[in-house]
């Protein structure tokens, strides 16, 4: 495991990882101060790890929630329970077309979550986003959230961009590709980095009614 990198585990792994962002960009510091310990967020790495996220991509909250709760309640929660519901159970639990079609693909995938466990960050997301319906932003937060690592920094999220262009003081909001440059400056910890970040996105909203 030395070869992968730092793992966060617990809250004192997000302290340490905070502790060294505040004294490489200072501004940190004032984030941090405004959202208090950073959660962290920490989901079992498996099939319904990864699903629950495809079922995030691109819906609120409020009905990623929603969905995951009729999921559960059907009991489709893991890959034999998915394919045996087919495109009906799973419609009936409020997936989207597209997203029922990205489940059964997952689902059919055979993936070896414990070998994926095994790979550097770059080859995990890789092996992930060679897999229909599953894009950049949805393998860097499985690999972050659900396998622990602490250098990921999913650039594409919205949140974390309006947050950073906040922080940063920016004059527009930077595009993935800026802001993964420039989150190069919070390696080794870019997966707290990128938590403070999104904890900074719920000050904003709550401070300037953010949409």
């Amino acid at each position: 495991m030395s070869n992968l990198g730092r793992i966060i585990k617990f809250p004192i792994d997000l302290r340490e990882g905070a502790e060294w962002l505040a004294r490489q960009e200072p501004r940190f510091a004032l984030v941090l101060d405004q959202t208090g310990p950073l959660p962290l967020r920490l989901k079992p790495p498996g099939f319904k790890g990864l699903l629950d996220i495809i079922i995030s991509q691109q819906v609120s909250v409020a009905s990623a929630n929603a969905i995951r709760a009729r999921m559960d309640a059907a009991g489709l929660n893991n890959v034999a329970a998915v394919i045996a519901a087919g495109e009906d159970g799973l419609r009936a639990a409020g997936l989207s077309r597209p997203k029922i079609r990205y489940a059964l693909i997952l689902a059919r995938e055979e993936l070896d979550y414990h070998a994926l466990r095994r790979l550097p960050d770059d080859a995990a997301i890789a092996r992930l986003t060679a897999i229909t319906g599953i894009g950049p932003w949805t393998a860097q937060i499985y690999v972050m959230f659900c396998m622990g690592r602490a250098d990921v920094f999913p650039a594409g999220d919205l949140a974390l961009q309006v947050a950073a262009q906040d922080l940063l003081g920016l004059n527009e909001r930077p595009k993935a590709d800026a802001l993964a440059q420039i989150a190069q400056d919070w390696s080794p910890w870019r997966s707290v980095a990128a938590r403070a970040l999104f904890a900074y996105y719920r000050v904003l909203k709550n401070r300037e009614g953010l949409g």
